[in-house]
């Protein structure tokens, strides 16, 4: 079994920053990657940002000069810097990963239960 667990959300101003975290734990051999989705009232969950096993990133469009994604594979925790927010930035942010268990060799994907970031105008 694995667990992700995500903290950092809130109520912040527009032109602020924040960051989030998500540790993962439990039976876990290996991670292949960890991410982050995010969804507001009336759209699709959407990707924001993702980091691969071997430190490469991928970040969606949106949010490109914005946002880092970075990791501490140590402590099996990821984390996502955003500056500058934006209204437009409110949604439930999800941290999602990939990973090998005893249960699962060959990878399973896991989420967390998602945190709120709210961007007062």
């Amino acid at each position: 079994q694995v667990q992700l667990v995500e903290s950092g959300g809130g109520l912040v101003q527009a032109g602020g920053s924040l960051r989030l975290s998500c540790a993962a734990s439990g039976s876990i051999i290996s991670i292949n990657y960890m991410g982050w989705y995010r969804q507001s009232p009336g759209k699709q969950r959407e990707l924001v940002a993702v980091i691969l096993s071997g430190g490469s990133t991928n970040y969606a469009d949106s949010v490109k000069g914005r946002v880092t994604i970075s990791r501490d594979s140590a402590k099996n925790t990821v984390y996502l810097r955003i500056d500058s927010l934006e209204p437009e930035d409110t949604a439930v942010y999800y941290c999602n990963a990939r990973i090998d268990t005893p249960y699962y060799r060959s990878g399973r994907d896991y989420w967390g239960q998602g945190t709120q970031i709210t961007v007062s105008s």
